[in-house]
């Protein structure tokens, strides 16, 4: 099937992109055949000479790396294998082979950590075409906060804070969310969050059929959560474990965060304190302390691997949450942000 969708074989199924889905469908059910899958990819890309197979191979590469990641025992020789190929002297026939290597190159370490695909539903025909295009077509997930904004530039000039966050923010408040109980602490269904993530990455406004607000209060979260570098840069962190019961040195800190860290953070706490009031507290059972607890790790990420000073920390990162949640003066959140964008 591998060389029927790079062309160098007769294939049955002439769309190609429902031979990619058939292929990834059958690795993401039998983990078995994964290493299978790249190990012949790393093959049929090795001195090949036709361009159309060439491309179809490292596109066969981002749409599998998209779905799952390669076992432990195989992953240093699939990421020696990518890394040999990111530099553009690598390009075959004017295939952007480097292109779709770094992007391989970042996927591996990503689905590492990540996991394969979760959720009951198996790969769809659009998740398999957004993978394809994605080297070309950059993700507003799991990148920097910069590249968010560089690539916003072009459909959303007008904000000054992400899109995606003020309209999954405004979509959790307009599904009711300030009043549904356990918001951001219940999970969203895992198919319909991924559903709603291939969505909005293709800058679409969430869909009319989308009722339940765990759906978009996860979703924020994980965009927080995969963003390459935490909300409060990892310089700032001890600073912040520090003074997370000094209230006056916590409230200047944030003050002096880069300029856009710290609009996207004021405008993250003017929302969240929404949920902190009597009248959202009471039904949600979300009050400061929960919100603190479900909220601080997409705040600040603990830059050491020591388990047990992960677990120290823990407490005084919700510490400093609590705080913000209290106390951080939101007014200067603008208009424009609080209003529904256009």
């Amino acid at each position: 099937m591998v060389q029927s969708f790079m062309t160098d074989r007769k294939a049955k199924e002439r769309d190609e992109n429902k031979l990619a889905l058939e292929i990834m469908t059958r690795a993401w059910e039998r983990k078995q055949l994964r290493d299978e899958l790249f190990i012949q990819l790393c093959r049929q890309t090795t001195a090949n000479t036709k361009s159309k197979s060439i491309e179809r191979g490292w596109q066969l590469f981002t749409i599998a790396l998209a779905f799952f990641p390669p076992s432990i025992r195989f992953r240093s020789y699939l990421e020696g294998y990518l890394w040999r190929h990111v530099e553009p002297s690598t390009d075959s026939q004017k295939v952007l082979v480097h292109v779709y290597a770094q992007h391989c190159h970042k996927r591996v370490e990503k689905m590492t950590m990540m996991g394969a695909k979760k959720g009951l539903r198996k790969p769809s025909l659009e998740e398999v075409q957004h993978a394809k295009e994605a080297p070309f077509n950059p993700s507003m997930f799991g990148t920097s906060l910069e590249e968010v904004m560089e690539m916003q530039e072009e459909v959303k000039p007008h904000l000054n804070v992400p899109w995606v966050m003020i309209t999954l923010s405004e979509t959790v408040s307009r599904l009711q969310g300030p009043h549904t109980e356990g918001i951001f602490r219940v999970p969203g269904d895992i198919d319909e969050v991924n559903a709603l993530k291939l969505h909005v990455d293709k800058w679409k406004d969430p869909p009319p059929s989308l009722t339940d607000p765990h759906v978009p209060a996860s979703l924020l979260k994980l965009w927080f959560r995969e963003l390459e570098e935490p909300l409060i840069p990892e310089n700032y962190y001890q600073d912040c474990i520090d003074n997370s019961e000094h209230q006056v040195n916590a409230l200047t800190l944030v003050k002096s965060l880069p300029d856009l860290n710290r609009r996207i953070l004021f405008y993250l706490v003017h929302f969240l304190q929404t949920f902190t009031e009597e009248s959202s507290s009471s039904v949600t059972r979300m009050g400061i302390e929960n919100l603190a607890m479900v909220w601080a790790p997409n705040f600040l990420r603990c830059p050491s691997d020591d388990h047990t000073m992960i677990f120290q920390n823990t407490r005084k990162e919700m510490s400093f949450l609590r705080i913000l949640l209290r106390l951080l003066d939101t007014s200067e959140v603008s208009e424009q942000q609080s209003q529904p964008h256009q």
